[in-house]
């Protein structure tokens, strides 16, 4: 009767280890945490970092502005090379660390101030609306000016040349804005050499480029991107974002 009883608890629990086993086999909890560290990692693998070695594209921000003029910029410079390298760090900068608001309606938070932004190889400068807040706000014209003495390449989009105009950093230089903007900027800046924007899309002059704005955003990217990298990496960038099935659409 001994043995038995022994053999019995000795039965029992194996069961029970065994059970045991099993369930941290298929505990849930144990799963749902793998399963979200996988999603993680899904989540954030193409997520580009900050890299001190690579050059920084800077996309200037400020409330009001029109969001495809930021978002065509980033959407350029983010793209790695066609075997996934990274080439670009590509920030956002505004006056404060505050969510601006575009023109859309939109809240962006700035990644960079002007205090603390880093040395950047390209600014973009794109536009609003109404730029007349930004023409007279003396903390983001002189961050044009004093970026303009770090940067090899300056770029504005649309009404951005107003503040480039502003900033008096292209004197003497061509430059073109939105379409129908153009006589109001020679106007005010008499010192630029504004191009007709009726038949001009796009300009470059030395260091300095400028576009209508808008999709034709793209453009200046392109184009700058063509200038840091090659021909070859513009015509994969272009791929990647299915520019050929917009140019050839019909309806």
């Amino acid at each position: 009767m001994t043995k038995f009883r022994i053999i019995t608890t000795m039965i029992f629990a194996t069961i029970l280890m065994s059970c045991s086993s099993d369930k941290s086999k298929t505990n849930p909890k144990v799963e749902n945490i793998n399963q979200a560290e996988k999603q993680s990692d899904t989540l954030t693998k193409h997520i580009k970092p900050f890299r001190k070695d690579l050059p920084t594209i800077g996309l200037l921000m400020y409330n009001g502005v029109l969001q495809s003029e930021v978002i065509a910029t980033s959407d350029v410079f983010a793209k790695p090379t066609e075997d996934g390298k990274q080439l670009f760090n590509v920030i956002t900068i505004a006056e404060t660390d505050n969510p601006i608001t575009t023109e859309e309606g939109m809240k962006f938070v700035p990644d960079y101030t002007f205090e603390n932004c880093p040395k950047l190889e390209a600014l973009f400068v794109p536009s609003a609306y109404d730029m007349y807040a930004q023409v007279h706000n003396d903390k983001i014209v002189n961050f044009i000016r004093e970026k303009n003495k770090e940067t090899k390449y300056t770029v504005s989009n649309c009404a951005g040349a107003q503040l480039i105009g502003a900033s008096g950093i292209a004197d003497g230089r061509k430059i073109v804005t939105w379409i129908g903007g153009g006589e109001q900027l020679q106007k005010d800046y008499p010192n630029l050499k504004v191009q007709d924007d009726s038949l001009v899309t796009f300009v470059e002059d030395g260091k300095f480029s400028s576009s209508n704005g808008n999709l034709t955003s793209y453009i200046s990217a392109l184009n700058l991107l063509e200038k840091m990298t090659s021909k070859e990496h513009r015509k994969f960038v272009e791929s990647y974002l299915y520019l050929d099935r917009l140019q050839n659409w019909k309806e």
